[in-house]
Parts: C-alpha cells; sequence; structure tokens
C-alpha cells in the first residue's frame, strides 16, 4: 500500500534483551516437552488452508494470472510449530510455571506500563538449517471478539494492516526466546524504528536469550540458519513434519508421507520459545474485553473491509464463503498490502562464520 501506513507499524516501545529467559531446569522441561510430544507440523500447516492465506499474511504481490501452489511458498523452507499454551490454557502441566510466568508478567506489564496482564498464547517453533525465515513479517493481531481461537489468521492480519480497527485491537507483548548452538545464522532481524529505519540484529550463538517487543506491530524475521549445503529440504510438502531421530542421540529429521528427507543433528536444531500475553491498561480495559460490551464481529470487520475496497474502485464479487475463498483472499491481501522492509541484512554464510 502506502508508506505512511506502513511507518505507522512500530512496536509501544523500544524492545530489549534478557539474558537467561528460563532457568536451566525450565529449559530441559521445555526440550522434553518437545520431544515427546512430536512430530510437530509445519507452521503453514498449523495457520493456513491455502497459499493466498499466507500471502494475506506475510505480504507479498500475486502476480495477475497466476494460481498459487504449495510448493511456490515452501520452496524447501521447513519450519515446524507446536503449542503448549493457548487463551490461559497450558497443555502441559509440567510447564506451569513456565507459562503462568510472574517475572514474564511483570515485564508485560512494565513494557506497555499497564495495571493487568494475562498469558495468551506459548508456543515453538523448531527447525533445522534454512534459508532466511520469508519476508520480514508481523505476528498475528487479535481483536475484542475476533481471536485466533474463531477467526482465521489471514483476516486478523489484513485487519490489522488496514489500520481500520484499531480501536478493537488487543494490546499484545512477547517474549521470544531462543536455543541454538551453531555459528552460521540462526539470529533474529527486526526493525523497531518502522520499515524503512534500520533493521537491529540478534545474533547467535543464543541459548536463553530473548527479546521483549510488541511482534504484531514490528516488523521481523529469522536470520539463515546452519550450513548453506543443508538449507533446502528435498520433498517438502504441506504434509511434512518434524520428529526426534531415533538413530541420532538428541538428532531430529523430516518426515514426509513416511519417507525420511533430511536428518538434523543436535547442534544444528534451532529452538523458538515464544510467550505472549494480553494486557490492559486499566480495569476499565480489562473489563470492556472480558464482559464483551464493545466487541467487532466478522461480518462487522468483512463489511468494512469490502466497502473499502468498493471506495478504493476495485471491483469483485462477494464469494459464498469470503474466510476460505482463495481468489476473495488474495483481492484483501493486495488491496490491504503493506510495504514492508526492503534493506534485509545479507545472510551469514559458512565462509562468514568461519
Amino acid at each position: 500500500m502506502t508508506t505512511d501506513i506502513a511507518e505507522q507499524f512500530r512496536p509501544v516501545a523500544p524492545p530489549y534483551v534478557i539474558e537467561d529467559a528460563y532457568t536451566e531446569d525450565q529449559r530441559q522441561r521445555i526440550f522434553k516437552v518437545v520431544r515427546e510430544n512430536a512430530p510437530w507440523p509445519l507452521i503453514l500447516a498449523e495457520n493456513f488452508k491455502s497459499p493466498e492465506e499466507v500471502i494475506a499474511t506475510t505480504g507479498g504481490i500475486i502476480p495477475e494470472g497466476v494460481t498459487l501452489t504449495w510448493d511456490m511458498i515452501l520452496q524447501g523452507n521447513g519450519t515446524f510449530r507446536g503449542y503448549i499454551a493457548r487463551q490461559g490454557v497450558c497443555f502441559y502441566p509440567e510447564l506451569n510455571d513456565c507459562y503462568y510466568n510472574s517475572r514474564f508478567l511483570e515485564i508485560a506489564r512494565n513494557y506497555w506500563g499497564a495495571q493487568y496482564a494475562e498469558p495468551e498464547t506459548f508456543l515453538i517453533n523448531i527447525q533445522g538449517p534454512t534459508p532466511i525465515g520469508g519476508p520480514p513479517h508481523l505476528d498475528g493481531v487479535v481483536f475484542r471478539g475476533m481471536t485466533m481461537e474463531n477467526t482465521p489468521l489471514w483476516l486478523l492480519l489484513t485487519m490489522a494492516k488496514s489500520r481500520m480497527f484499531d480501536h478493537w485491537r488487543s494490546k499484545k507483548m512477547q517474549v521470544t526466546g531462543w536455543y541454538y548452538k551453531g555459528n552460521i545464522g540462526g539470529g533474529f532481524n527486526y526493525w523497531p524504528d518502522g520499515p524503512r529505519g534500520e533493521p537491529k540484529q540478534i545474533t547467535s550463538p543464543m541459548w536463553g536469550r530473548a527479546v521483549v517487543a510488541e511482534n504484531e506491530m514490528m516488523f521481523h524475521h529469522a536470520q539463515a540458519t546452519g550450513p548453506v549445503a543443508m538449507r533446502r529440504v528435498s520433498g517438502l510438502d504441506i504434509s511434512s513434519v518434524m520428529a526426534p531421530d531415533p538413530a541420532v542421540e538428541g538428532g531430529w529429521r523430516i518426515e514426509t508421507n513416511g519417507t525420511i528427507t533430511k536428518q538434523i543433528p543436535a547442534n544444528e536444531m534451532r529452538l523458538l520459545v515464544h510467550w505472549g500475553a494480553r494486557v490492559f491498561m486499566d480495569m476499565a480495559d480489562l473489563k470492556r474485553t472480558f464482559d464483551h460490551s464493545d466487541d467487532i464481529t466478522q461480518d462487522q470487520a468483512l463489511n468494512m473491509l469490502t466497502d473499502e475496497v468498493r471506495r478504493r474502485g476495485v471491483t469483485f464479487e462477494m464469494p459464498t464463503d469470503p474466510l476460505t475463498d482463495r481468489k476473495f483472499i488474495g483481492m484483501l491481501s493486495q488491496v490491504f498490502a503493506v510495504n514492508g522492509p526492503a534493506n534485509i541484512p545479507a545472510d551469514v554464510d559458512d565462509v562468514v562464520a568461519a
């Protein structure tokens, strides 16, 4: 869309780094849960039903006449996801102290200058060597009445990018930590001063290092990770999963339709641990959320978006199922596209790392 809209995407406060986000005991328990509850699906399989939904979320141009496929999106780049907790419920009681984390809740309140906070999403991303983590993107936004529990992620991100729904947008923040012992890439690029500002970087090795930020309003992405020759996964498709490799201590492997397509040594495994909270500035803010006195509905949101599309002179046919119609989703993704960062730091390769 326009630069002035893109420039509005800045976190509410400057991000900052903390070390030892989790104790060694907590880390060991997190790792144990991750290994014992695998396999884990691709992030794309977890969150999206079509390639058009991915573009609506991450950004990008769909050339006229092109029908997207999963191969176009994946390009041999596999990052996998698992949820440890959602919406206030921890799925693994042995990690209750990690999720209902008094230290992180205090960080969340202080980051916003708010009186109250509640834990929201707690997830892991796991990968081996991979290319750069897609274009810089924004994390999933939620609104009063519309969350990831009742609304597709693509619609939530389209609403966020339009900046038409800020009145209903929930206040959020994250503590995003990493465990990666490799020394080739594997870091984190982020744009706290807007997408035209200079990027900042957190570099590897990262063992318990985390960044505190509002990722819904800050473009960011993972750096390329691991030896260049290992970064592409042949045979990867949307059904691929990542699981422990029983033949290698601490190792992992990627499987596609029962076929092992990649083996990953323990020292090239990169684990992201993402803890997120919703915050409430005061009791009135909290009550407004939980008594649902000022919610927005999917119908209201779609009507506002399509009215704006018509106002801009774009013609379209309203589908019978707008939440899954690929053509409609692709159209909205282009109308409300935001120009993300173009000044992306160069990948770290084996030679530079050496």
